[in-house]
């Protein structure tokens, strides 16, 4: 299932019907719980695309709540445990109180920008390597991954599930893909 939220109109609909500013802890609090309840009791996996792109402000505070502590609670298995997110319509401003805040946790994520998907946080040489791997060869298997990395097969797979864990990529069967391939046309 992919969803697509937009933080704007969460943010009005939860705060204040003319506000399009993520600013201090307690918006910030509000909007993820706001997310988290259109999320919860989903039986299978789901892709969500939050969406920045009306959002005018973001603070640091906010990036935190909304961004950091969305992702941490799911990629700790707290139910649903298969939540995969891209970010879409990020500027540069929210950038650098996101990329804060995921170095706070040792996070990253998936950026959808116009020129493609990124990954945006705490992201090793290996682990940026294998995710480009797979991006170039749009899903593939372990091996296949591997042989392209001209990496140990086992290696690589535990690679592969280290970035599926972190839910910047997805396991389809015996398929690695990213969320990207995964969206398809999504609104």
């Amino acid at each position: 299932m992919i969803r697509h939220i937009d933080l704007s109109t969460v943010l009005r609909r939860t705060v204040c019907e003319l506000y399009s500013n993520l600013v201090t802890r307690s918006t910030g609090a509000a909007v993820r719980t706001e997310i988290e309840q259109l999320l919860a009791g989903s039986s299978e996996p789901t892709l969500t695309v939050i969406d920045f792109t009306h959002v005018g402000l973001l603070d640091y505070s906010c990036a935190d709540e909304v961004v950091a502590k969305l992702l941490l609670r799911y990629s700790t298995g707290t139910p649903p445990a298969d939540a995969y997110f891209v970010f879409r319509g990020m500027r540069d401003g929210h950038l650098d109180a996101i990329e804060a805040a995921l170095a706070r946790y040792g996070l990253a994520l998936v950026l959808e920008r116009p020129d493609g998907h990124h990954l945006v946080g705490e992201v090793g040489d290996d682990e940026q390597r294998a995710w480009d791997a797979v991006c170039r060869l749009g899903g593939a298997d372990a091996a296949t991954i591997a042989e392209s990395l001209g990496a140990d097969p086992p290696a690589a797979e535990r690679l592969l599930d280290g970035l599926t864990e972190r839910r910047l990529l997805m396991r389809l069967d015996r398929q690695y893909v990213t969320l990207g391939d995964t969206l398809g046309h999504a609104p």
